[in-house]
Parts: C-alpha cells; sequence; structure tokens
C-alpha cells in the first residue's frame, strides 16, 4: 500500500511541473513578429507615371543607363557607335541597314505559358545618344490591358527593327495573339524581327551547356545578377500582387525585365559581329569556331568555314569534338576536290579508337575501290569496319568486293 502511495505523489508532482511548465509558456510576452510593408500603389512605390489613352489607363516607368556605365564587359557608349548593317549577315539580309536608334529590344512577362496567359509587363529598350533606354509597361488590372495594348503600339511605331531573345516563339505569337483579341492593329507584323537566341545557339551551344539569356549574361558579359527573381516565380508574384495589392512584390519582376532587355542589346553587339566578320571575330575557343564554321558551311562559304574548322583544330579541341570536326574537315575536302588531304584524315580516322572509325573505314574502302580500284584494300577496310559493326549494307558490300576479286583471279 505504501508503494502505490509513494507511487500516486510522484505522479502528483510530475503534474505539478507540467502544469508549471505551461503556465509559464501562457504568462509570457508573445513574439513580436516583423511587420507587414505597407500596402503601396504601383505608381507611389516605382518612379513613373499613370498613362491615360483612349482605351483607358495603365502604368509605365522609364529609366536610362547612361553612356559612361558599362555592362560587363559592353560599353554603353559603344551600342550607339554598331554599324548600320551590323544585322545584315545574321538575319540573312533581311536587315541589310537600320541605324541602332531604330532598333527595338523587347521583352515580356507574362501569367503563364499557355493559352490564355497576357503580357502584363512588356519593356522595349532603345539605344539613344544619351545611353540606353528602357520603357516598361505595366497592367496594374487585367482590364487596362487594351490601354497598355494601343501604348505598346504607338511607343513601337518609331522603330524600324525588332530584336527578341526567343521572341519568335513566344513574345511575339502571344503579343499577336492579344492584339487580335483586343481588337487592335497589330504593330509587330510590320517590323523585320531578329531573334538573338538562334545566332547565340550557333555560336555557343557547343561550349556552353545552356544558352539561356541569364547564362550568356554571365558567361559572355561577365554580369553576375545579384537579387535576381527567377523566371518561373514571376507569374506567381504577379498573383500574388493581384491578390494582396502589395506593390513591393512588383519591385524584383521590373528589375528582372530590365537586367533582360539591357544584357539583350549588350549581347547584340557581339553576336552580330561575329557573323557579319568571321575573320577578325577574334574568338579564343574552338567550340565557337566550329559552330561559327557551320553556318558559314550552310550559307555557302565554304572556304571560310574550313578555315575555321582548321584553325579550331589547331587550338585544341576535346576528343568528341575532335573527331567530328576532323569529320567535316574531310567532307570539305572531297567537296572541293582535295582527295588526298581527305584521306589523310579518313585514314587518321580509321586508326584510332572513336564513335567515326567506322565510318571512316567506310569511306577508305570507298576511295580503294571507286578512285584506285584495288579491291583488296578495299574488302581489307570493310572487313574492319564489320569487325566494329556489322550492317547489311557492310555485308552486300563485302560479297561485292570477293565477287569481283573472284573475276580477277579467273581472269
Amino acid at each position: 500500500m505504501e508503494d502505490a502511495q509513494e507511487q500516486l505523489a510522484a505522479l502528483r508532482r510530475r503534474i505539478a511541473r507540467v502544469d508549471r511548465k505551461y503556465l509559464r509558456t501562457r504568462d509570457a510576452a508573445p513574439v513580436k513578429r516583423a511587420p507587414r510593408p505597407a500596402r503601396a500603389a504601383v505608381e507611389d512605390l516605382l518612379a513613373g507615371e499613370v498613362v491615360r489613352t483612349p482605351h483607358g489607363v495603365h502604368f509605365e516607368t522609364e529609366r536610362v543607363w547612361e553612356r559612361h556605365r558599362r555592362h560587363g564587359s559592353v560599353g554603353i557608349a559603344d551600342l550607339n557607335e554598331l554599324p548600320h548593317d551590323l544585322l545584315d549577315s545574321l538575319s540573312e539580309g533581311v536587315i541589310a541597314n537600320a541605324p541602332p536608334g531604330k532598333w527595338a529590344f523587347l521583352d515580356t512577362e507574362t501569367t503563364g505559358l499557355g493559352a490564355g496567359a497576357c503580357a502584363f509587363l512588356a519593356g522595349v529598350g532603345s539605344i539613344e545618344a544619351d545611353g540606353f533606354r528602357l520603357r516598361q509597361f505595366f497592367l496594374r488590372d487585367y482590364g487596362e490591358e487594351a490601354s497598355l495594348l494601343w501604348r505598346l503600339a504607338d511607343h513601337l511605331s518609331r522603330f524600324d527593327v525588332l530584336i527578341t531573345y526567343n521572341g519568335r516563339v513566344f513574345d511575339q505569337p502571344l503579343l499577336e495573339g492579344r492584339y487580335g483579341l483586343a481588337r487592335l492593329a497589330n504593330p509587330l507584323g510590320r517590323l523585320p524581327h531578329l531573334d538573338l537566341l538562334f545566332g547565340a545557339r550557333r555560336l555557343w551551344k557547343l561550349r556552353l551547356d545552356s544558352c539561356r539569356l541569364v547564362d550568356l549574361e554571365h558567361r559572355i558579359l561577365g554580369v553576375e545578377r545579384e537579387g535576381d527573381l527567377p523566371g518561373d516565380l514571376i507569374p506567381y508574384c504577379y498573383f500574388e500582387f493581384q491578390r494582396t495589392r502589395e506593390a513591393f512584390r512588383l519591385v524584383p519582376i521590373f528589375h528582372h525585365n530590365a537586367l533582360d532587355i539591357l544584357s539583350l542589346a549588350c549581347l547584340t553587339a557581339i553576336v552580330p559581329q561575329v557573323f557579319r566578320a568571321p575573320e577578325s571575330a577574334g574568338l579564343r575557343h574552338g567550340a565557337d569556331l566550329i559552330g561559327l564554321a557551320r553556318w558559314l558551311r550552310n550559307t555557302g562559304r565554304e572556304a571560310e568555314a574550313l578555315a575555321l574548322l582548321r584553325q579550331a583544330v589547331e587550338m585544341g579541341l576535346p576528343d568528341p569534338l575532335l573527331f567530328s570536326t576532323q569529320w567535316d574537315i574531310a567532307r570539305h575536302e572531297r567537296r572541293r576536290g582535295a582527295f588526298d588531304a581527305a584521306l589523310e584524315i579518313w585514314r587518321d580516322l580509321a586508326h584510332t579508337r572513336n564513335p567515326l572509325r567506322a565510318r571512316a573505314l567506310v569511306e577508305l574502302a570507298k576511295h580503294h575501290e571507286r578512285r584506285e580500284k584495288n579491291y583488296a584494300a578495299a574488302l581489307e577496310a570493310t572487313l574492319a569496319a564489320i569487325d566494329i559493326g556489322d550492317t547489311p549494307e557492310l555485308r552486300r558490300r563485302e560479297q561485292r568486293l570477293r565477287a569481283r576479286l573472284v573475276r580477277m583471279a579467273v581472269g
């Protein structure tokens, strides 16, 4: 009985300690939380103005990067000195002559990627004598879209060229659809459009893992963004603004859009220049030379492409890229009739372990059979190719060569 009383007393003491613990917690001062930012209208938080048009009102803001400033490796003053025919080669003659002051650099921020998405922020950058000017058109409410589109069209009317990054498959179709829904004239149809993404990919995709604008901004221009908002969070932040009307959520979006457009303008000073004058491009990476050479080959400039491929090999390349480049050089040599030069490369590829070894052996077999009439050497190369990868085509070649050798022996 005494043991039971002692256990009961111990249990009462434990309960009392628990009660005292939670009593202190209830009596303690409440934890102070950081105050929520006060609600503010967009026009009060950002330097800009509410613009009235025949279709309503919307918000616009503007900023200028002065001539003395730089964005990574490109000076703002250099943009105004770009040649008028800079975009000719990259646009394949569509934009033969246009002064930099007539180029409109466009980028949009949208509510999504699918059907029904709208551009709630459109930025247009322009090169001017006093620097680089950016005008941003913002949709505070969905009802202001017609006003924004009308004003954007009016602003674009002063330009002769549209430059975007991936805008040919995204920004332009989206805006054209919104103009159609708003029953407004589409201003983009009259502007020759240069999508810089395609030129950037041709030039850098063999060296860089990604050709996203923000990656080129870092790897090519040498700019490291600080405090940037990831692109996939931009629609969420805009929806939160629509729900809470807290304008501070918009500041990172405007900043992100501004940097995208400034980087687009600075990359336009680099990418078209390489295609315009390959011999003076000053590329320091062999992979970049190969990307440029492939574009030159597709435009019929075989001699320039061959010279760049040889230069890339001399600069040094990783093995997979080296083998494919040697193969391309051999094809160039064969097309221009330099069979001995092509034969030397095929022999090199045939005697080293690489993914193109079997194809090089087949080219050797064709050369021996068709040009030298050396059927024994052609059969030897064919059998070596079969050892690497047996195919019906190689077996037919083997049978044909053996039959020729038998006929020669009988004769």
